[in-house]
């Protein structure tokens, strides 16, 4: 079986009998890794006891007052962000729950970065054993920002960050541990260069045909219904349509905000510009395999997904709408 996204520290955790994520130190270890919370030389005292004291326990307990003991400020909000995030994994059984309660809950401080690095990881996981790289690269849109271009009547989505050129650095250790050059060619992922992928997947330099009847939608398509049945446990069936005419959104959900917007607008019979409407990249209808897990409103009625892009033709897909937007019986609130 072939493996990919290393960097996502998938070797590192456990599985449970049902498939879901259990953190362990050594992938707890790896935050502690990260740049911003190797101490600098000049660090205080207490920094470097709480760094080497966390890199020998992990889990271990940190109060407020050990973090306020720290005499930088940068240094003890990176630290107040990273033990809130650490004490939010460890509350629940797997990732998958952790990241499930997350996204009903709020993300609050969260930074962005640590969200979609566990995205990353969720998904490996839900992914695994997948046979089609498409399927792979248009899953990256779950946690990677795209930029999107029109190129002879196609069009192509490519990684912002290794397109733009701007930021260089590493998203996980272990990306740096595996060498990934800065730089790399673009190509297109299709039938011809798809196996290329498993040797490049932590390269993030394969671009995407999300033109409207083609197969890289219909491979975000299949991705999604990964994500639902393994974070919620729901199957569904997800197919990319070509065209919004005559769709009754009787239930909708935007992927991303800018999708949310044109959703609303679609349900309270706005006019909609032509330029707007063309920021809609894709539009999906969702089936339930069971319709009884469906709130008695909508009960058998398909749901529909909306992705767009930004003004600046940018994607920023927001896949926890995917679980806290179906009308599924049993993710309402608990009153």
């Amino acid at each position: 079986m072939n493996d990919f996204w290393i960097s996502s520290g998938h070797h590192l955790l456990d599985r449970d009998e049902n498939g879901g994520l259990h953190v362990t130190d050594e992938f707890l270890k790896l935050y502690l890794a990260r740049p911003e919370l190797l101490p600098p030389p000049d660090a205080c005292a207490v920094e470097r006891t709480l760094h080497a004291s966390l890199l020998a326990d992990p889990r271990r307990s940190v109060s407020a007052s050990d973090i306020a003991a720290i005499a930088d400020q940068d240094a003890r909000e990176n630290w107040q962000l990273l033990i809130s995030f650490r004490d939010q994994l460890l509350r629940h059984k797997t990732l998958e729950a952790a990241f499930s309660a997350l996204a009903r809950n709020g993300f609050g401080n969260i930074p962005p970065l640590f969200i979609n690095q566990l995205v990353h990881v969720i998904l490996r996981n839900a992914l695994d054993g997948i046979e089609d790289p498409r399927v792979l690269r248009a899953a990256e849109l779950f946690f990677r920002a795209q930029r999107v271009t029109l190129h002879e009547c196609s069009l192509i989505a490519a990684d912002e960050e290794k397109i733009g050129g701007v930021n260089t650095t590493p998203v996980t250790p272990l990306v740096s541990m595996l060498g990934i050059p800065p730089e790399a060619n673009i190509d297109i992922i299709n039938g011809e260069n798809a196996d290329g992928y498993w040797e490049r997947s932590d390269q993030f330099d394969m671009a995407l045909d999300l033109t409207a009847g083609r197969e890289g939608l219909g491979a975000l398509a299949q991705a999604m219904q990964r994500w639902i049945g393994h974070v919620i446990g729901v199957d569904v069936t997800i197919e990319p349509l070509t065209k919004l005419n005559d769709v009754n959104l009787a239930w909708y959900v935007g992927l991303d905000s800018d999708a949310s917007k044109i959703g609303d607008m679609l349900w309270h019979d706005e006019d909609i510009d032509e330029e707007t409407m063309a920021r809609v990249v894709g539009l999906f209808r969702l089936n339930f395999d069971d319709p009884a897990v469906m709130l008695d409103k909508v009960k058998g009625e398909p749901v529909y997904l909306i992705l767009a892009m930004t003004a600046d033709k940018t994607i920023r897909m927001k896949p926890q709408n995917l679980l806290t937007g179906l009308p599924v019986r049993h993710l309402e609130p608990v009153s």
